[in-house]
């Protein structure tokens, strides 16, 4: 669970990479484009241009690089050639990378043309909810408090908050210890210490919290057909307080 200093200078390593795989959507997504156009943009970026590892490709036999989970997805869409961006589409794309032996695991929220106020008010308090949770991270705090945080700016602004899916901790594996939930009570839960290294991706939908798999296994949307959105970083525990270790610069680059 904790990371040596030298297993977090890899990990740095393929967070950064990983914000450039975002670096490059950002000039990529776009109206017209089919998410399995996304999908080979991302494989055919890491692997020849990085000289990494799309690490969510044959991971618990799925068969893509990416998750693409649009308007009403709340995650793990799965990418298809008939399904096409189109105008006011709000958009998570989630990538994972291994570098080195170790992943790095970040998502990011794309708005398509001319969205609607109220789904970039869900994309915008989504991204400030990540951030809530990410603020409270350094050594003593609870995980307990990440949760709270969260659960608190979204309540407050209105949206309910997925609890069936959760952050985690990551290293050599994807999914490691401890599961980082996105609600919770202040001063509960495992303390965190320095070198840890987990991920935070709230989910937040403008409707119920509930949620429906779908026949294919893997896409999750919303029970009512509410919008949901969704944003994620890796984030390590440092001395006294945190790093993002797959952060873009700058940090909100998140519109087109």
């Amino acid at each position: 669970m904790i990371k040596t200093p030298a297993q977090l200078a890899v990990m740095r390593e393929a967070g950064r990479l990983l914000a450039q795989v975002f670096d490059m959507l950002d000039g990529f997504v776009a109206a017209g484009r089919s998410t399995l156009e996304l999908d080979s943009a991302v494989e055919a970026f890491i692997r020849n241009d990085l000289k990494a590892r799309p690490a969510s490709l044959g991971q618990y036999d799925y068969p893509f690089c990416i998750n693409t989970s649009i308007n009403e997805v709340v995650c793990h869409g799965m990418p298809s050639a008939k399904q096409l961006l189109k105008d006011g589409d709000i958009i998570n794309i989630d990538i994972t990378l291994e570098k080195g032996g170790f992943i790095a695991d970040s998502s990011k929220m794309y708005m398509i043309g001319n969205v609607t106020p109220k789904a970039r008010r869900l994309v915008d308090m989504t991204f400030e909810a990540m951030w809530a949770g990410i603020r409270q991270v350094k050594p003593g705090a609870r995980l307990g408090d990440i949760g709270h945080a969260i659960q608190s700016h979204a309540h407050a602004n209105g949206y309910s908050v997925v609890r069936e899916y959760c952050g985690h901790g990551i290293g050599r594996q994807m999914h490691e210890e401890p599961q980082i939930l996105h609600f919770g009570r202040p001063g509960t839960g495992l303390e965190l210490r320095q070198g840890m290294v987990f991920t935070i991706e709230p989910m937040l939908n403008q409707g119920s919290a509930k949620t429906r798999s779908l026949k294919d296994g893997w896409t999750v949307v919303t029970k009512d057909n509410s919008l949901s959105a969704q944003w994620e970083h890796t984030v390590a525990v440092t001395a006294d307080g945190y790093e993002v270790l797959t952060l873009q610069t700058p940090q909100n680059l998140h519109t087109l």
